[in-house]
């Protein structure tokens, strides 16, 4: 079992968020938290900035913003550094992507072009539809790993930052499965220096961190950091780790609409979702290799949030479809449309339609901002490890190995929120009630 932290270290100094991904999510993340520090917007979205936590009793009203009760780093203390296989600096690549007017771009314009991507870490082979131009060369998957480490102690030193966190933003790769490579730490490091194929660029990235005792969340549905030998290195070199793939457009609805759905007992025969999206995920994705990782992350929700082998009169019999369709002209706006079969009392049928015409980027940039500080809060409050409590912020939760994920995300809400409480020593919040009545 977990023990509360004791402690928590203080947020003081500069706080470095690297980014493994310099596209529109990172770009977009960047520019929003450089505006909201002018005052010129405000990081809506974002359960750190914008949220309220109650504590105690509901007769105390005690309900303060959480970056006023937890010890948040605060804004003005990051510091961004990022990874690309891409040579344009943030300004540049803001303005290609498209996703913020040029008023919000032009306004950080100046610290945006500061911001040059350091050099990637690239095998062609696990994202097929790009082709990198600023990319490292080494002898072996061992040396690429030095060379990011190197990368995050040369960019610590230079802004005078005191800790790190990383955030992996970047592009979703071919699926792999986990094998005999990822079982242990010795099996792992071994296969770095062979170049095993198992290895792919984003667990380089996350294998130098965790070396760096620099806390990582995997924003993609990657085989990155949940798997047993990096499991074991966190725990190892106390550093706590967070996956994977941002929950943001229709698995969002999917895990609000779902748990609804099942607290009503109301049945369902079939869910069919499908996306169009133009931007550099929806052309990566158009690769059956790396659709085939989404969809895995997709498909799992609604298999564990209605649970058919426990219900099997109302979901043992569901038809759950995903497709994703590359689209140009629509850049970041994506458009996601879902149709519901359900059935109600005496089994008749009914339908729900949702047309979800959603900005991808605008949707992820809080969730790495609240996923940088939190897990910024949980190194300095000496958690180590799968920190289960931030599944709120992904599609498919990393858990315990005998644990299944939790997708409800209202209980996931919960979960989070109380895990806050329990750190600094609060009552945990059960919503039962009965102290108010007699």
């Amino acid at each position: 079992m977990r023990e509360r932290p004791q402690t928590i270290r203080p947020a003081t100094g500069k706080l470095a968020v690297l980014l493994p991904g310099l596209g529109a999510v990172a770009t977009t993340f960047i520019a929003g938290v450089l505006l909201a520090r002018k005052g010129l917007a405000k990081p809506i979205g974002s359960l750190t900035q914008m949220g309220t936590i109650r504590l105690g009793k509901r007769t105390d009203d005690r309900s303060p913003l959480v970056r006023e009760a937890f010890p948040l780093a605060s804004l003005d203390d990051l510091v961004f550094g990022a990874w690309d296989i891409f040579p344009e600096n943030a300004l540049e690549v803001a303005r290609h992507a498209e996703v913020l007017e040029a008023r919000h771009v032009d306004a950080v314009a100046a610290e945006l072009a500061q911001i040059e991507p350091m050099r990637g870490a690239f095998y062609p082979e696990y994202v097929r539809r790009l082709h990198g131009t600023h990319v490292k060369a080494a002898r072996s998957k061992a040396e690429m790993v030095e060379q990011i480490r190197e990368d995050i102690r040369g960019f610590i030193r230079r802004h005078g930052a005191e800790r790190a966190v990383a955030i992996w933003c970047g592009s979703t790769e071919v699926f792999i499965a986990p094998g005999a490579v990822h079982e242990s730490i010795a099996a792992f490091e071994a296969g770095l220096a062979a170049d095993d194929p198992g290895i792919s660029s984003s667990q380089i990235y996350a294998w130098a961190c965790l070396k760096e005792r620099v806390p990582f969340a995997n924003g993609a549905p990657n085989l990155c950091v949940d798997f047993p030998a990096a499991w074991q290195l966190a725990r190892e070199m106390g550093v706590p780790i967070a996956g994977k793939d941002f929950k943001t457009g229709q698995t969002l609805m999917k895990t609000i609409l779902a748990p609804g759905l099942k607290a009503r007992s109301l049945g369902l025969q079939g869910w069919f979702s499908t996306n169009i999206l133009g931007n550099r995920d929806g052309e990566v994705l158009d690769d059956p290799n790396s659709f085939k990782t989404k969809e895995v992350s997709k498909l799992g929700v609604l298999e564990q949030i209605l649970q058919p082998n426990r219900y099997p009169d109302l979901y043992g019999q569901i038809y759950h479809k995903v497709r994703i369709e590359y689209y140009p002209p629509r850049g970041d706006a994506k458009e996601g449309w879902d149709n519901l079969d359900i059935f109600g009392w005496l089994g008749y049928p009914m339908q729900i339609k949702v047309n979800f015409l959603c900005r991808d980027s605008i949707l992820a940039a809080p969730i790495v901002l609240d996923l940088a500080l939190l897990l910024d809060l949980a190194a300095r409050a000496s958690m180590r490890g799968t920190q289960e409590w931030l599944s709120f912020y992904f599609k498919s939760p990393m858990t315990a190995p005998e644990l299944y994920p939790e997708h409800d995300l209202f209980i996931q809400s919960m979960k989070l929120k109380n895990t806050l409480r329990w750190m600094i020593g609060e009552e945990l919040i059960t919503h039962l009630g009965n102290e108010y009545y007699d």
